[in-house]
């Protein structure tokens, strides 16, 4: 693979506690397109299905009266126009080649990074240097060397990255978070985290990019940032120290047979994974139409020996708060969710956090907090039809809506991005080395961290 207020003046990014909070409409700089307008001018780099509908169709509408996209970016030019054509805007189309040129022609107020991981920060970097400011997926870095260089960028240039932690705005998560300020766990000492991908969703990694560690950094990096950044958030703490065991035991070479892609595949019959990418209209015009100029096939074949990801981890995580924690993740199972339990010196938080419990109708995510010494309390929240779209929304709501409250500091930027990777990236080391790896080791962290 080729891989809203009146007369606003300035729009920045601004920092609240140790992170980044939000973006807020304050007043552009003069010099700048962007001061004939009160609305926020974003640029979209990468315009796959995470690019096009969460940055794109659910962005531009709902959020119109704050937001204007003036310009799409990516390697594939049928890609774009059948973006622009999803999206529903009349924004310039650019190569990404001519990035540069985007920039200067049409002064976005900030890039938002929809491409696959590893060239986030290559993006980040020019769009700070020319003036922007960034809001980028996660992870925002894949490897060690990229989030030194990221941080260098962002201290030089006064810039600002936001990075977009979706899983911060779900509403488990923010029980969780919750049930931890209340205190009634007293000092915390130890968190369990079990994720589960079914065979469904943990199967579209290894269809797609995210099963290469030079593109992904491996689910480690990809899917686990998510979860560190919701331990670290949960816990207000700094990953210390990675140790970490993983493998790929179940797809890539891990099959007696194997092709292409499912369209080429003469093993449709007895495959379980064979996935028809024909029967999504979007699919076809996104990616299907566009793939004789890039050679992406979205439907590439799980058990590809290229693969060189990890299916199955288990890492463990010492804080500077002295919690030890112990996650694993799994991609191949029969049901999805996550299993958490965090330890007290005064009692023990349970969440089971499901989005599919084949031996449940209700989609539901039950809580347990138990007392040392006393009783259990049982409670449950319902999962939403919407899903991910809900938690998508609430990031973009405090994300573009001027002085959204956010008393739960469920907004990120570098630090917690970067801290997110390398937790990532060290467990990854630790694999490949068989060693212990220090987070301090790995990034030479800016004096302000420090203080």
């Amino acid at each position: 693979m080729k891989l809203e207020k009146n007369n606003i003046e300035r729009r920045e990014f601004i920092h609240k506690g140790a992170g980044l909070v939000g973006l807020l409409a304050l007043a552009p700089d003069k010099s700048r397109a962007a001061a004939k307008s009160s609305r926020l001018r974003v640029a979209l780099v990468g315009t796959g299905s995470r690019g096009c509908d969460m940055w794109g169709k659910r962005l531009v509408h709902p959020f119109a009266e704050y937001i204007e996209i003036v310009a799409l970016c990516d390697i594939n030019p049928k890609r774009l126009k059948a973006a622009r054509e999803y999206i529903g805007t009349d924004a310039d189309l650019y190569m990404a080649k001519d990035f540069d040129k985007m920039i200067q022609e049409k002064q976005p107020d900030a890039v938002i990074l929809t491409t696959p991981d590893c060239f986030h920060v290559d993006y980040a970097i020019r769009a700070m240097e020319l003036g922007c400011d960034v809001i980028c997926e996660k992870p925002v870095a894949t490897t060690a060397e990229q989030c030194q260089r990221l941080l260098d960028t962002e201290y030089k240039t006064g810039k600002k990255v936001t990075v977009t932690f979706n899983v911060r705005h779900d509403p488990s998560a923010i029980e969780v978070k919750k049930q931890i300020i209340t205190g009634k766990l007293g000092k915390i000492i130890s968190m369990e985290f079990h994720e589960f991908l079914n065979f469904d969703h943990g199967a579209s990694y290894f269809r797609r990019w995210h099963g290469k560690t030079e593109y992904s950094g491996s689910l480690l990096v990809h899917k686990a940032s998510h979860h560190f950044d919701q331990i670290n958030w949960w816990l207000n703490a700094d990953p210390v120290e990675v140790t970490a065991h993983g493998k790929l035991a179940f797809y890539g070479k891990n099959n007696a047979f194997r092709a292409q892609n499912c369209r080429k595949c003469s093993h449709v019959s007895k495959c379980k994974f064979y996935w028809d990418i024909s029967k999504n209209e979007y699919y076809q015009k996104l990616f299907l139409g566009c793939e004789d100029f890039d050679g992406y096939y979205r439907d590439g074949c799980v058990w590809d020996n290229d693969i060189n990801g990890f299916d199955s981890v288990v890492v463990d995580i010492l804080f500077d708060n002295d919690v030890i924690v112990s996650y694993t993740l799994d991609a191949y199972l029969p049901y999805e969710g996550q299993v958490v339990a965090i330890n007290g010196e005064s009692g023990r938080l349970d969440a089971h956090i499901f989005m599919a419990q084949p031996w449940k109708e209700d989609k539901v995510s039950e809580f347990r907090y138990t007392e040392t010494f006393g009783e259990s309390t049982i409670w449950s929240l319902p999962r939403v039809e919407e899903g991910h779209l809900t938690a998508d929304n609430d990031l973009k709501t405090h994300l573009f809506e001027p002085s959204h409250p956010d008393p739960l500091l469920k907004m990120a930027g570098s630090r917690e991005g970067v801290m997110s990777s390398l937790v990532g990236i060290a467990a990854r080391k630790s694999i490949e080395t068989g060693k212990s790896i220090k987070i301090k080791d790995l990034v030479d962290f800016p004096l302000y961290w420090k203080a």
